[in-house]
This record gives C-alpha cells, sequence and structure tokens, in this order.
C-alpha cells in the first residue's frame, strides 16, 4: 500500500519519542510506501480533485538522517489524495482555524475516494476538550462559560479548581488556584480576555500526583498498559512537554470500564486512533488530532503500538 502522512514538518520530528515516525517504522517494515506533506500542501481546485505536494520518503534506520526524500521540495510531485490507499491526518494541535479549513478539504478528499483517518468530519466534532461533556459519567465537576462571576461561582463551591484554554496543548495555559483565591482574577482575564473567549474550569484531583494516564483506544479497544504522566517537583501539570515522567502502567477497572464503554461509539465515528486523558477515576480530555505515548509504551513493556495500529489501518482498509 501507499499512504500518505499529513503532518508537521519532519524535520522536526524527535523520533526517539515520535508516535508518528513509530508508525512509519512499521508500516515500512511492511513493506508499505510512505509519502509526507504538511497541511499547507493541500489543494483543490474546481474540476480537480484534492491534491497534496508530496514527498516520498524511505526511512535509513539510523539517527541521522532518518529519512531520505526522493524530493527536494514538495511543490515537485503532487498527487490526488484518493490515489493513496490511505491518508492518515496526524497534524499536532491547535486546532486552529487553518486545521479547520484543512478538515473541510479532507472531507472533499474522501467524497472523491479518499480514505481518510481519524476521519476529517470525526475531527471537527470532536474537539479534544469539549468532547467529555457527552460523556458527564465519567467526568470531574466540570465548568465550560466565558464568564468570570461563573468561575467565582465554581471556585467558591470548590475551592481547589484547575483552569485551561480550549485550544491548548501539551499542557499549556494551564492554571490551578487554590483556596485562596490567589490571582483568580487575574488568570480568568487572560484565559477567557475579557469575557472574548472561553475557557474550561474543572475541580483539582489530587489523584494528578500519580499521574496523568493516557490511554489509548485502537478500532474501539484499548491497548493493555496507559502511560502515566507524573508531575515533576513543584509543577501541577504531568504533560511531557511540561516536563512530566511518563511511566507505563497495566491498565486499572475504571481505566477498563471508561475505554469499554466509549471506544465503540468513539470508533464507529471514524476514529480509529484517540488517547484519552485519565486522571484518577475520572475523565478529562479526548484526544484525536495526533494521539501519542507509542513509543514510551512500548519501550517500557515490550507491547508494539505501532503494531497494533498497523494491524487495525490494514484491516480498516480490507
Amino acid at each position: 500500500m501507499h499512504l500518505l502522512f499529513i503532518a508537521d514538518p519532519i524535520e522536526s520530528f524527535r523520533i526517539y519519542k515520535d508516535s508518528t515516525f513509530a508508525m512509519m517504522c512499521e508500516l515500512q517494515t511492511r513493506g508499505h510506501r510512505l509519502s509526507v506533506c504538511e497541511p499547507k500542501d493541500l489543494t483543490w481546485q474546481k474540476s480537480q480533485k484534492v491534491t497534496a505536494f508530496v514527498r516520498d520518503i524511505t526511512l535509513t534506520g539510523q539517527q541521522e538522517p532518518w529519512f531520505e526524500a526522493e524530493q527536494q521540495a514538495p511543490h515537485e510531485r503532487p498527487q490526488a489524495l484518493k490515489d493513496f490507499d490511505a491518508v492518515l491526518m496526524r497534524k499536532d494541535p491547535p486546532f486552529d482555524s487553518e486545521y479547520f479549513y484543512a478538515t473541510h478539504l479532507l472531507e472533499q478528499a474522501e467524497r472523491e475516494g479518499a480514505r481518510v483517518f481519524n476521519r476529517p468530519r470525526a475531527l471537527r466534532d470532536h474537539p479534544e476538550k469539549l468532547s467529555i461533556l457527552e460523556f458527564p459519567d465519567f467526568i470531574a465537576p466540570t465548568l465550560v462559560t466565558r464568564d468570570a462571576a461563573d468561575v467565582r461561582r465554581f471556585h467558591a463551591e470548590h475551592r481547589d479548581i484547575i483552569l485551561k484554554p480550549l485550544d491548548g496543548m501539551g499542557g499549556m495555559g494551564i492554571f490551578r488556584v487554590r483556596a485562596d483565591g490567589l490571582n483568580l482574577g487575574a488568570i480568568v482575564e487572560t484565559l477567557n480576555r475579557h469575557g472574548a473567549q472561553t475557557v474550561m474550569v474543572q475541580r483539582f484531583l489530587p489523584a494528578i500526583s500519580e499521574g496523568d494516564k493516557r490511554v489509548l483506544l485502537i478500532a474501539g479497544q484499548p491497548v493493555p498498559f496507559c502511560l502515566a504522566r507524573i508531575p515533576q517537583g513543584d509543577e501541577v501539570r504531568g504533560n511531557l512537554a511540561a516536563g512530566g515522567l511518563g511511566v507505563a502502567r497495566a491498565l486499572s477497572a475504571r481505566d477498563q470500564e471508561i475505554a469499554q464503554a466509549m471506544g465503540p461509539v468513539l470508533a464507529a465515528r471514524g476514529l480509529l486512533l484517540v488517547g484519552l486523558d485519565v486522571i484518577g477515576d475520572c475523565l478529562t480530555e479526548i484526544n484525536v488530532t495526533s494521539p501519542t505515548c507509542f513509543r514510551e509504551i512500548t519501550d517500557q513493556t515490550g507491547v508494539d503500538v505501532a503494531a497494533l495500529f498497523v494491524d487495525a489501518l490494514e484491516a480498516a482498509l480490507g
């Protein structure tokens, strides 16, 4: 098969930890061909198909250079997305307007016959912070609002809260406010831009000290190990990008309960790969854009997550 990865510039990959790279390695090992592009390389014109200016790559098996490209620049070779066996959308957040526009181009490519994973409509329909609202039985007390007074009422009720922007990633823009309410007004002004931007507020979960768990779902089924991302020092965030320590653990009974309830629902919507974030017994996010942690789980447990993913992809393609 010939597969196209739509991702951030591959020169920026940190291959020792990159899940997209792990996918590529497994695919090449199985004899599949690889091409890459960025969202900016997508184009459509009337009477033509959605096209990407791509580079065809081969992995070298070395640390540097880790790939060889047949094209020095992507504009050298255009190809219609429908002519690939599969298109994998692996662009990292933020889910901004350009990402939104890319999903519409990808959905048009689907209408033309392309097979896109995760499905573009499902990417649009599942913003990673707000998707948890559909599953209230699994989440902590949560508020979504623009109103500073709402935040103050929520803080008065719960006393220890987390505030976060809806478009952040890697722990960006997350604040904790304890019972004393120190700096709550300034934090709300920063995040909601004086009422112009919606924020999420959640009751602080002390179980974060044991890790922010990334539970991976592949074709609706949970990988048997999660990665607990444990905050270090005085940091409240467990995200690896914020310095958290990643420790692979077997799924708890509660992790399994959440995964088994949500997996079939999300898979039926065209989400082949999902990353659930769980703190203690509570679901906190549903990651659908480019879920990670393949390498860390595989390195620590021996469970080949990339192989599980490619198995599911090949099965989906028939």
